[in-house]
């Protein structure tokens, strides 16, 4: 089947979840920087939050680049990416009013986590439909980004329950390595003239 309705779709979802996020917040309650400085933590996290659904819609468009049909299984694993990424304005909000509260925090990374889980079984899925020697599978290889951000995200929602500032500081570990732009799939679409 056609993959144009998924990406349309996941694209929508991806939109609003920005959308949510952005009305979820409140205008200082001041006139100063003070009060400024006081909303400084909420702004922070979502603009975490707000880059990490970037990177996903980011990787998700160049992901279904490579790929030319989908199938049932495939629907529902991009389905299971987009649930955890629905959680994130959740998460985004209650950590912004809680920036050093452990299980806020990893609560948070909970999400991360399982959102990269998911997008990780989502291309191993699209590698199993196309095959191994598919331009998808030749580009991810052996996903070794993906294997060590899943990594980070479980020590640092360990971490928070003792460190969360520094759970934190792994959560933006992980969007900077994806900030990094990713280009194996471009690539090899470049190089094969797709």
């Amino acid at each position: 089947m056609s993959k144009g309705r998924l990406e349309a779709f996941s694209d929508g979802v991806i939109a609003i979840l920005i959308t949510i996020m952005v009305l979820e917040l409140k205008v200082p309650r001041g006139t100063d920087l003070a009060a400024l400085a006081a909303f400084l933590p909420v702004l922070c996290i979502y603009v975490l939050s707000f880059v990490f659904l970037g990177i996903y819609w980011n990787n998700h468009h160049h992901l279904f680049q490579a790929v030319n049909r989908v199938d049932g299984r495939i629907l529902w694993a991009n389905l299971h990416l987009l649930f955890w990424l629905s959680l994130v304005p959740f998460v985004t909000a209650w950590m912004g009013e809680h920036p050093a509260a452990p299980v806020p925090v990893a609560v948070y990374g909970v999400v991360l986590l399982l959102a990269g889980c998911a997008y990780y079984v989502l291309a191993r899925m699209l590698v199993a439909l196309h095959g191994r020697e598919s331009t998808l599978a030749r580009a991810l290889g052996e996903d070794r980004k993906g294997l060590l951000s899943i990594v980070i995200y479980a020590a640092a929602v360990g971490l928070a329950f003792v460190r969360p500032g520094l759970a934190l500081a792994l959560y933006v570990v992980v969007a900077v390595i994806w900030l990094v732009p990713d280009r194996r799939i471009e690539s090899i679409l470049t190089s094969t003239g797709e």
